[in-house]
Order: structure tokens, then sequence, then C-alpha cells
């Protein structure tokens, strides 16, 4: 996945507005999925309200589901009731859900706007259309945050010192996933970075990854929601933590906690869109004029004004400019600056919507114990 490249210079912008379905009636109102927390309100400002703006008796409400998506989306499909409109969603729940026919696929010429310069949306998406039915938002990690006045007088600077209790005594935390977790574990182990995959995939490899989370699984509070580890940091009830870039960010930035971030071995990933599979033609309607108005050029950029993800078109990023309330320039936060970008680890999608659900059952398995 090539997450730098070559930036295309923009000098316009394209109005979207309720047009490609002005022959059609369309819902009024629209019911989204998404994570919560500073990540769904960065969304609700750059997309919602000026949409809700421009169309007069429109709703949205939210739904902070999104860590659920395929297992609520099998349940409803199953059910023949869909009652979600749109679904925020992590690359490789994207591609499962394709695979699986609950969602629905796209076309990125024809479904989302093209670059203000005319350049078609599947060229200004290039790489990150990482499945037929995904239509990608912002590129962000999952990295490390610590308390700087809980590490003592030497600074942790590798992710491994997740491992490290003697060096950082204290809780930490971990999201309640093996995504992720395995990947570091095999990494602090020895295991090459461009071997991973090819080790987790094999039995022994899982165990090996579990082995080493094991030697901290006493130390780790186990989170679900993304806006968890942030919480445990301020209130400083573990030393460090894992979570989102942009969610350390909001800590630090905004919050002005004593807490810093390691971007040691940040896991990038891709965060996007997905239409649930079996929606009325009016919802239809609605839902696709709501995505191409939230996923233009502008819209991709004016979300980098409230969180620092990455937008995930090219036309996008020479338009990101300054936090809208801090006054501070956003690109060097963000997980794609080369400077936070030196020693990366690429998440790979294919490898987890085939492996997901197996994996998944082991690492429960294994929290039980």
């Amino acid at each position: 996945m090539t997450f730098t490249r070559t930036l295309l210079a923009t000098s316009a912008l394209v109005a979207v507005g309720s047009t490609a379905f002005a022959d059609g009636h369309m819902a009024s109102d629209m019911t989204l999925v998404s994570w919560g927390g500073a990540y769904q309100n960065s969304q609700q400002k750059a997309y919602v309200e000026p949409y809700i703006a421009m169309n007069e008796g429109v709703s949205a409400v939210w739904d902070e589901s999104s860590a659920e998506a395929v297992a609520k989306l099998r349940a409803m499909n199953e059910a023949g009731n869909i009652t979600w409109d749109l679904v925020d969603v992590v690359a490789a729940d994207a591609i499962r859900l394709c695979d699986e026919g609950l969602a629905m696929e796209i076309n990125p010429d024809e479904d989302l706007a093209a670059a203000p310069d005319g350049t078609p949306a599947s060229e200004d998406f290039g790489d990150l259309l990482v499945s037929d039915c995904f239509i990608p938002q912002i590129v962000y990690s999952t990295t490390m945050g610590y308390r700087t006045d809980l590490v003592g007088d030497t600074a942790p600077t590798s992710v491994c010192s997740i491992f490290d209790t003697e060096a950082y005594p204290g809780k930490r935390s971990l999201e309640k996933r093996p995504i992720n977790n395995m990947e570091w574990a095999l990494i602090c182990d020895g295991v090459a970075k461009d071997d991973v995959y090819s080790v987790l995939e094999t039995a022994e490899g899982q165990e090996r990854a579990l082995a080493k989370l094991d030697t901290i699984k006493d130390d780790v509070i186990w989170w679900s929601a993304g806006a968890d580890t942030p919480q445990l940091l301020a209130d400083g009830e573990v030393v460090m933590g894992s979570t989102y870039n942009g969610r350390l960010f909001s800590l630090i930035e905004e919050q002005k906690q004593p807490v810093a971030m390691l971007w040691d071995a940040q896991v990038f990933d891709l965060d996007g869109w997905i239409i649930p599979a079996g929606l009325s033609d009016e919802r239809l309607a609605r839902v696709k004029d709501f995505v191409k108005f939230a996923t233009d050029t502008q819209r991709l950029a004016d979300q980098s004004k409230y969180i620092s993800y990455g937008p995930a078109r090219a036309s996008s990023a020479p338009l990101v400019g300054k936090h809208i309330d801090l006054g501070i320039d956003m690109a060097p936060h963000m997980p794609t600056d080369p400077e936070n970008a030196k020693n990366t680890f690429l998440y790979n999608y294919e490898f987890w919507a085939d492996y997901r659900d197996d994996i998944d059952a082991k690492f429960q398995a294994w929290l039980a114990k």
C-alpha cells in the first residue's frame, strides 16, 4: 500500500449538492454508524452539519457501533431488517462485508465526485480503493501514547516498551482484539516486520504471539472503545497504551495532558464508508447523495481541521491547513508526515479479512483463561 503519493495541485472546488437524484425521491433521514469521540465529531463538523445546512428537512442520527459492524450487519441481514444507512468501518471489515454480500459495490467515478481539476475519483483515491465496496475517508494509525510524568528519566522510544514492565512498571492498555497486538507481539519477539504475516498465518506463529502477550497479560487493561485509552492516560490509570493517533492528538494538543506520542511501529490503516446492501431506493438515493458530498476534495480536507488523520484522496492533501480552534498546522501531526513515518508497519487487509474470525476466536479464548 503506497501512502505517500505525488500530490495534485488544486485551484478550484467542486460544488456538490443534492442533484444526483433530483428526479427521484430521497429519504429525509439517515442513520450513520461510526466510532464516537473525537473522530465522529470531526465527521459531524466536516460532513454532516454542512450537508444538512444545504438540504432543508434532512436529519441524521449516529450509532456508535462501528466496532461491531460486521456482526450486527450479519444479524440485520439474517433478520431482513437493515436499520443502518451508512457505516464507517476499517478497510479489513469492508473487505469482509463486501465478500459476504453485506455491502454494496460502488463505481468510484459515478458515485464519488471528481477532483477539482477533473481527475476521476478512481485515480484521486488510487490504491486506497482496497475493495469494490469501500469508500475511503482517512489514513490513520494505531500507535502508543505514554504519560510523560510516569516513565522516569528515560522516555520510551520503541513500541516494545509495552512489554518492558521492569523499565516501565504500571498498567498498560491494549485493544481487546488480536489485530495490531499480535503483530507487535511478534515484532517484539524478534520476527522481522516483513515476515510477520507469514508467521502469523501458522498456528505456531499465533501461539508465539499469544505467548509474548502472556508476559504482560496481568498488567493490561483491555479497551474496546477508541476513547478508553485517552481517558485511562488522562486519569493516570495506565503508564502507556495503544489507541488511534487522532485520539492522542486530541489528548495532547487540545486537552494539554502530560502525554506524548510514540510513533514507532505505528500501524497504518484506512477507514471509510460502506453502504449496506438491501436499502430501499429512497434511502439509497439519500445516502449516495450524502456520500458524494462528504467525500469530495474539500470535505475530506476539512475533516483534518478537527483531527489529525490524513485525507484519503490526493487532491485533498494540499488543502490541509490549520486546526479549527488551536490554529496550529495539522500536516506535522499526520501519521503520513515523513518524520512520523520513519518506522511504520503496514497493516495487511487481506490477511485479516481471511483470518479474522479464526484468530479472533483463539484470542478471546486466550483472554478468558
